[in-house]
């Protein structure tokens, strides 16, 4: 009998904070659907991994991340290859492929993807970007 109690005790409690809880979701509307579900910004986390292995470097470590997402990772079509290539420039700041970031049938595409992003990384890095 105490068993039936307490569970039914946290049944209700469980209950009525669930109900509590959509209440206060109902009552602000002005919510969006991406903060709901906190949805990260890819381009934002990335340039916030980046950022810290710029510092030091350049002048505008936000500005050379960004613009190594933006022009050097967008000259690659491969989503596997790209998403190998970001992972190593937010890891080390530097742009790097690990050999076990990409699938096998792959890998021998790292050494052109590389020169594919030669030209618009030393601009990232080099050249002032044209509102600065």
């Amino acid at each position: 009998m105490l068993v039936r109690i307490c569970s039914a005790a946290v049944l209700s409690f469980l209950l009525f904070s669930g109900a509590a809880q959509a209440q206060v979701q109902i009552q602000t509307p002005q919510t969006s659907f991406r903060s709901l579900f906190k949805v990260p910004d890819p381009r934002g986390e990335f340039v916030r991994l980046c950022a810290p292995h710029m510092v030091g470097r350049w002048a505008h470590p936000e500005s050379v991340c960004g613009c190594l997402h933006d022009y050097a990772a967008a000259t690659v079509e491969d989503a596997d290859l790209r998403e190998a290539l970001l992972r190593g420039i937010s890891e080390t700041g530097v742009p790097t492929i690990e050999m076990a970031w990409v699938p096998a049938s792959k890998q021998s595409e790292i050494g052109p993807t590389f020169t594919k992003i030669a030209k618009p990384t030393l601009q990232c890095m080099f050249e002032p970007a044209p509102n600065q």
